[in-house]
Parts: C-alpha cells; sequence; structure tokens
C-alpha cells in the first residue's frame, strides 16, 4: 500500500529482455534497508525488487504489466517516480494507492496557471465513470486531486513542488501515463452494480 506522495526520482538504467522483462532502476534511496522481495512503486506500478546494489534496484515484469501499463514503452534513461510502502505509523499524506494500475491514460493539454500547470488527461473510455471532481487520482503514482471532468477528459493542477519533485517537470502532451483510480469510487461502482 502507497500514499501516492514520491519520496525519489530516478530512471532506467537497463533493460533485459528475457521470458519476462528485467529492469534495472538508479535511485537516490539508501538500498541498505530494503529487503529483497520489498515492494516499490515505479510510475504507480508496484513491483517487487529482486536484486539491488548501491543506489540500484532490480524488478521484473510479466508481459501482463507490459501491456496494462506505459512500462512496455520504457527505455534507458526513462525518468521514473519512486515510492516505498506505507508502514503503519507512516502520515497517510496523499491517499491510499495500491499500486495496481487501472488503464494508460494520455496528456493532452499542458498549461501555465499562475504559478500551477493544468495538464488534461484522456483516460479510457471505461474509467471516466470513476474520476469525480475534488475526489482523487493516483497518476504515474503520483497522488492528485482532480479539478474538472468533461465527458472524455480530466484535468488537475500541479504546484511547483510536483512539478520538481516528480516526472511532471519533463511530461509532454501526447505522454502515457499510468492511471489507478481512487479505491473508495471503484468499490461504490462495485456495490452499484450488485443492485
Amino acid at each position: 500500500m502507497f500514499t501516492g506522495i514520491i519520496m525519489d526520482v530516478g530512471h532506467v538504467r537497463a533493460i533485459v529482455q528475457s521470458g519476462d522483462t528485467r529492469f534495472e532502476f538508479e535511485t537516490h534511496f539508501s538500498m541498505d534497508d530494503v529487503d529483497i522481495g520489498a515492494s516499490i512503486a515505479c510510475c504507480g506500478t508496484c513491483l517487487t525488487v529482486t536484486e539491488k546494489g548501491d543506489n540500484w534496484f532490480a524488478a521484473d515484469a510479466s508481459a501482463e504489466t507490459l501491456s496494462k501499463t506505459t512500462l512496455g514503452t520504457w527505455k534507458e534513461e526513462t525518468p521514473v517516480n519512486f515510492e516505498r510502502p506505507l508502514k503503519a505509523a507512516d502520515e497517510l499524506g496523499g491517499h491510499l494507492v495500491s499500486g495496481h494500475v487501472d488503464g494508460v491514460g494520455k496528456i493532452t493539454g499542458i498549461e501555465t496557471e499562475g504559478d500551477s500547470v493544468r495538464y488534461t488527461f484522456q483516460p479510457p473510455t471505461e474509467l471516466m465513470k470513476f474520476i469525480a471532481v475534488k475526489g482523487s487520482i493516483a497518476i504515474n503514482g503520483v497522488s492528485l486531486t482532480v479539478n474538472e471532468v468533461d465527458e472524455t477528459t480530466f484535468g488537475v493542477n500541479i504546484i511547483p513542488h510536483t512539478q520538481t519533485a516528480t516526472t511532471f517537470g519533463t511530461a509532454k502532451i501526447s505522454d502515457g501515463v499510468n492511471l489507478e483510480i481512487d479505491m473508495l469510487a471503484r468499490y461504490v461502482a462495485r456495490l452499484l452494480e450488485k443492485d
């Protein structure tokens, strides 16, 4: 379980294709207290640490993960948001995020609004019903508040700190993004389906 508060921005240092795809990531984390088998959210995708060294770790991604996230488009030097899992005594600064990506969206607009930047996203059609104004959403692992919703897109404002502390500072129109809808919205929709 995560909170959507990014702890580090690193990058892909190597990709090895085999039965699954092995990613090696550069990070500023001290890997001394990260166990093999631990989870790390990588742009919102929960991956398992399979090997580690000084300021790097490796994780494997299945074909299913590559097809349902942006990981299938990553290459060496791709910047990556990292978050370590929530501990029981930690402050919940964002919202509860599982690290299970619901779909890949696309950035359709980037506009400066005061000191912030307004991003517009087009999610997969089936996710639109879960996205509400003032609701929470995780985009590339970042906990954000939805500011506007229309029939096919939604918008968020990203403050300067988030621009510099995440991969949003290098984002471009048409980039793919990993989306995780709010857990509460998912369960409410599921309950309503049963009626």
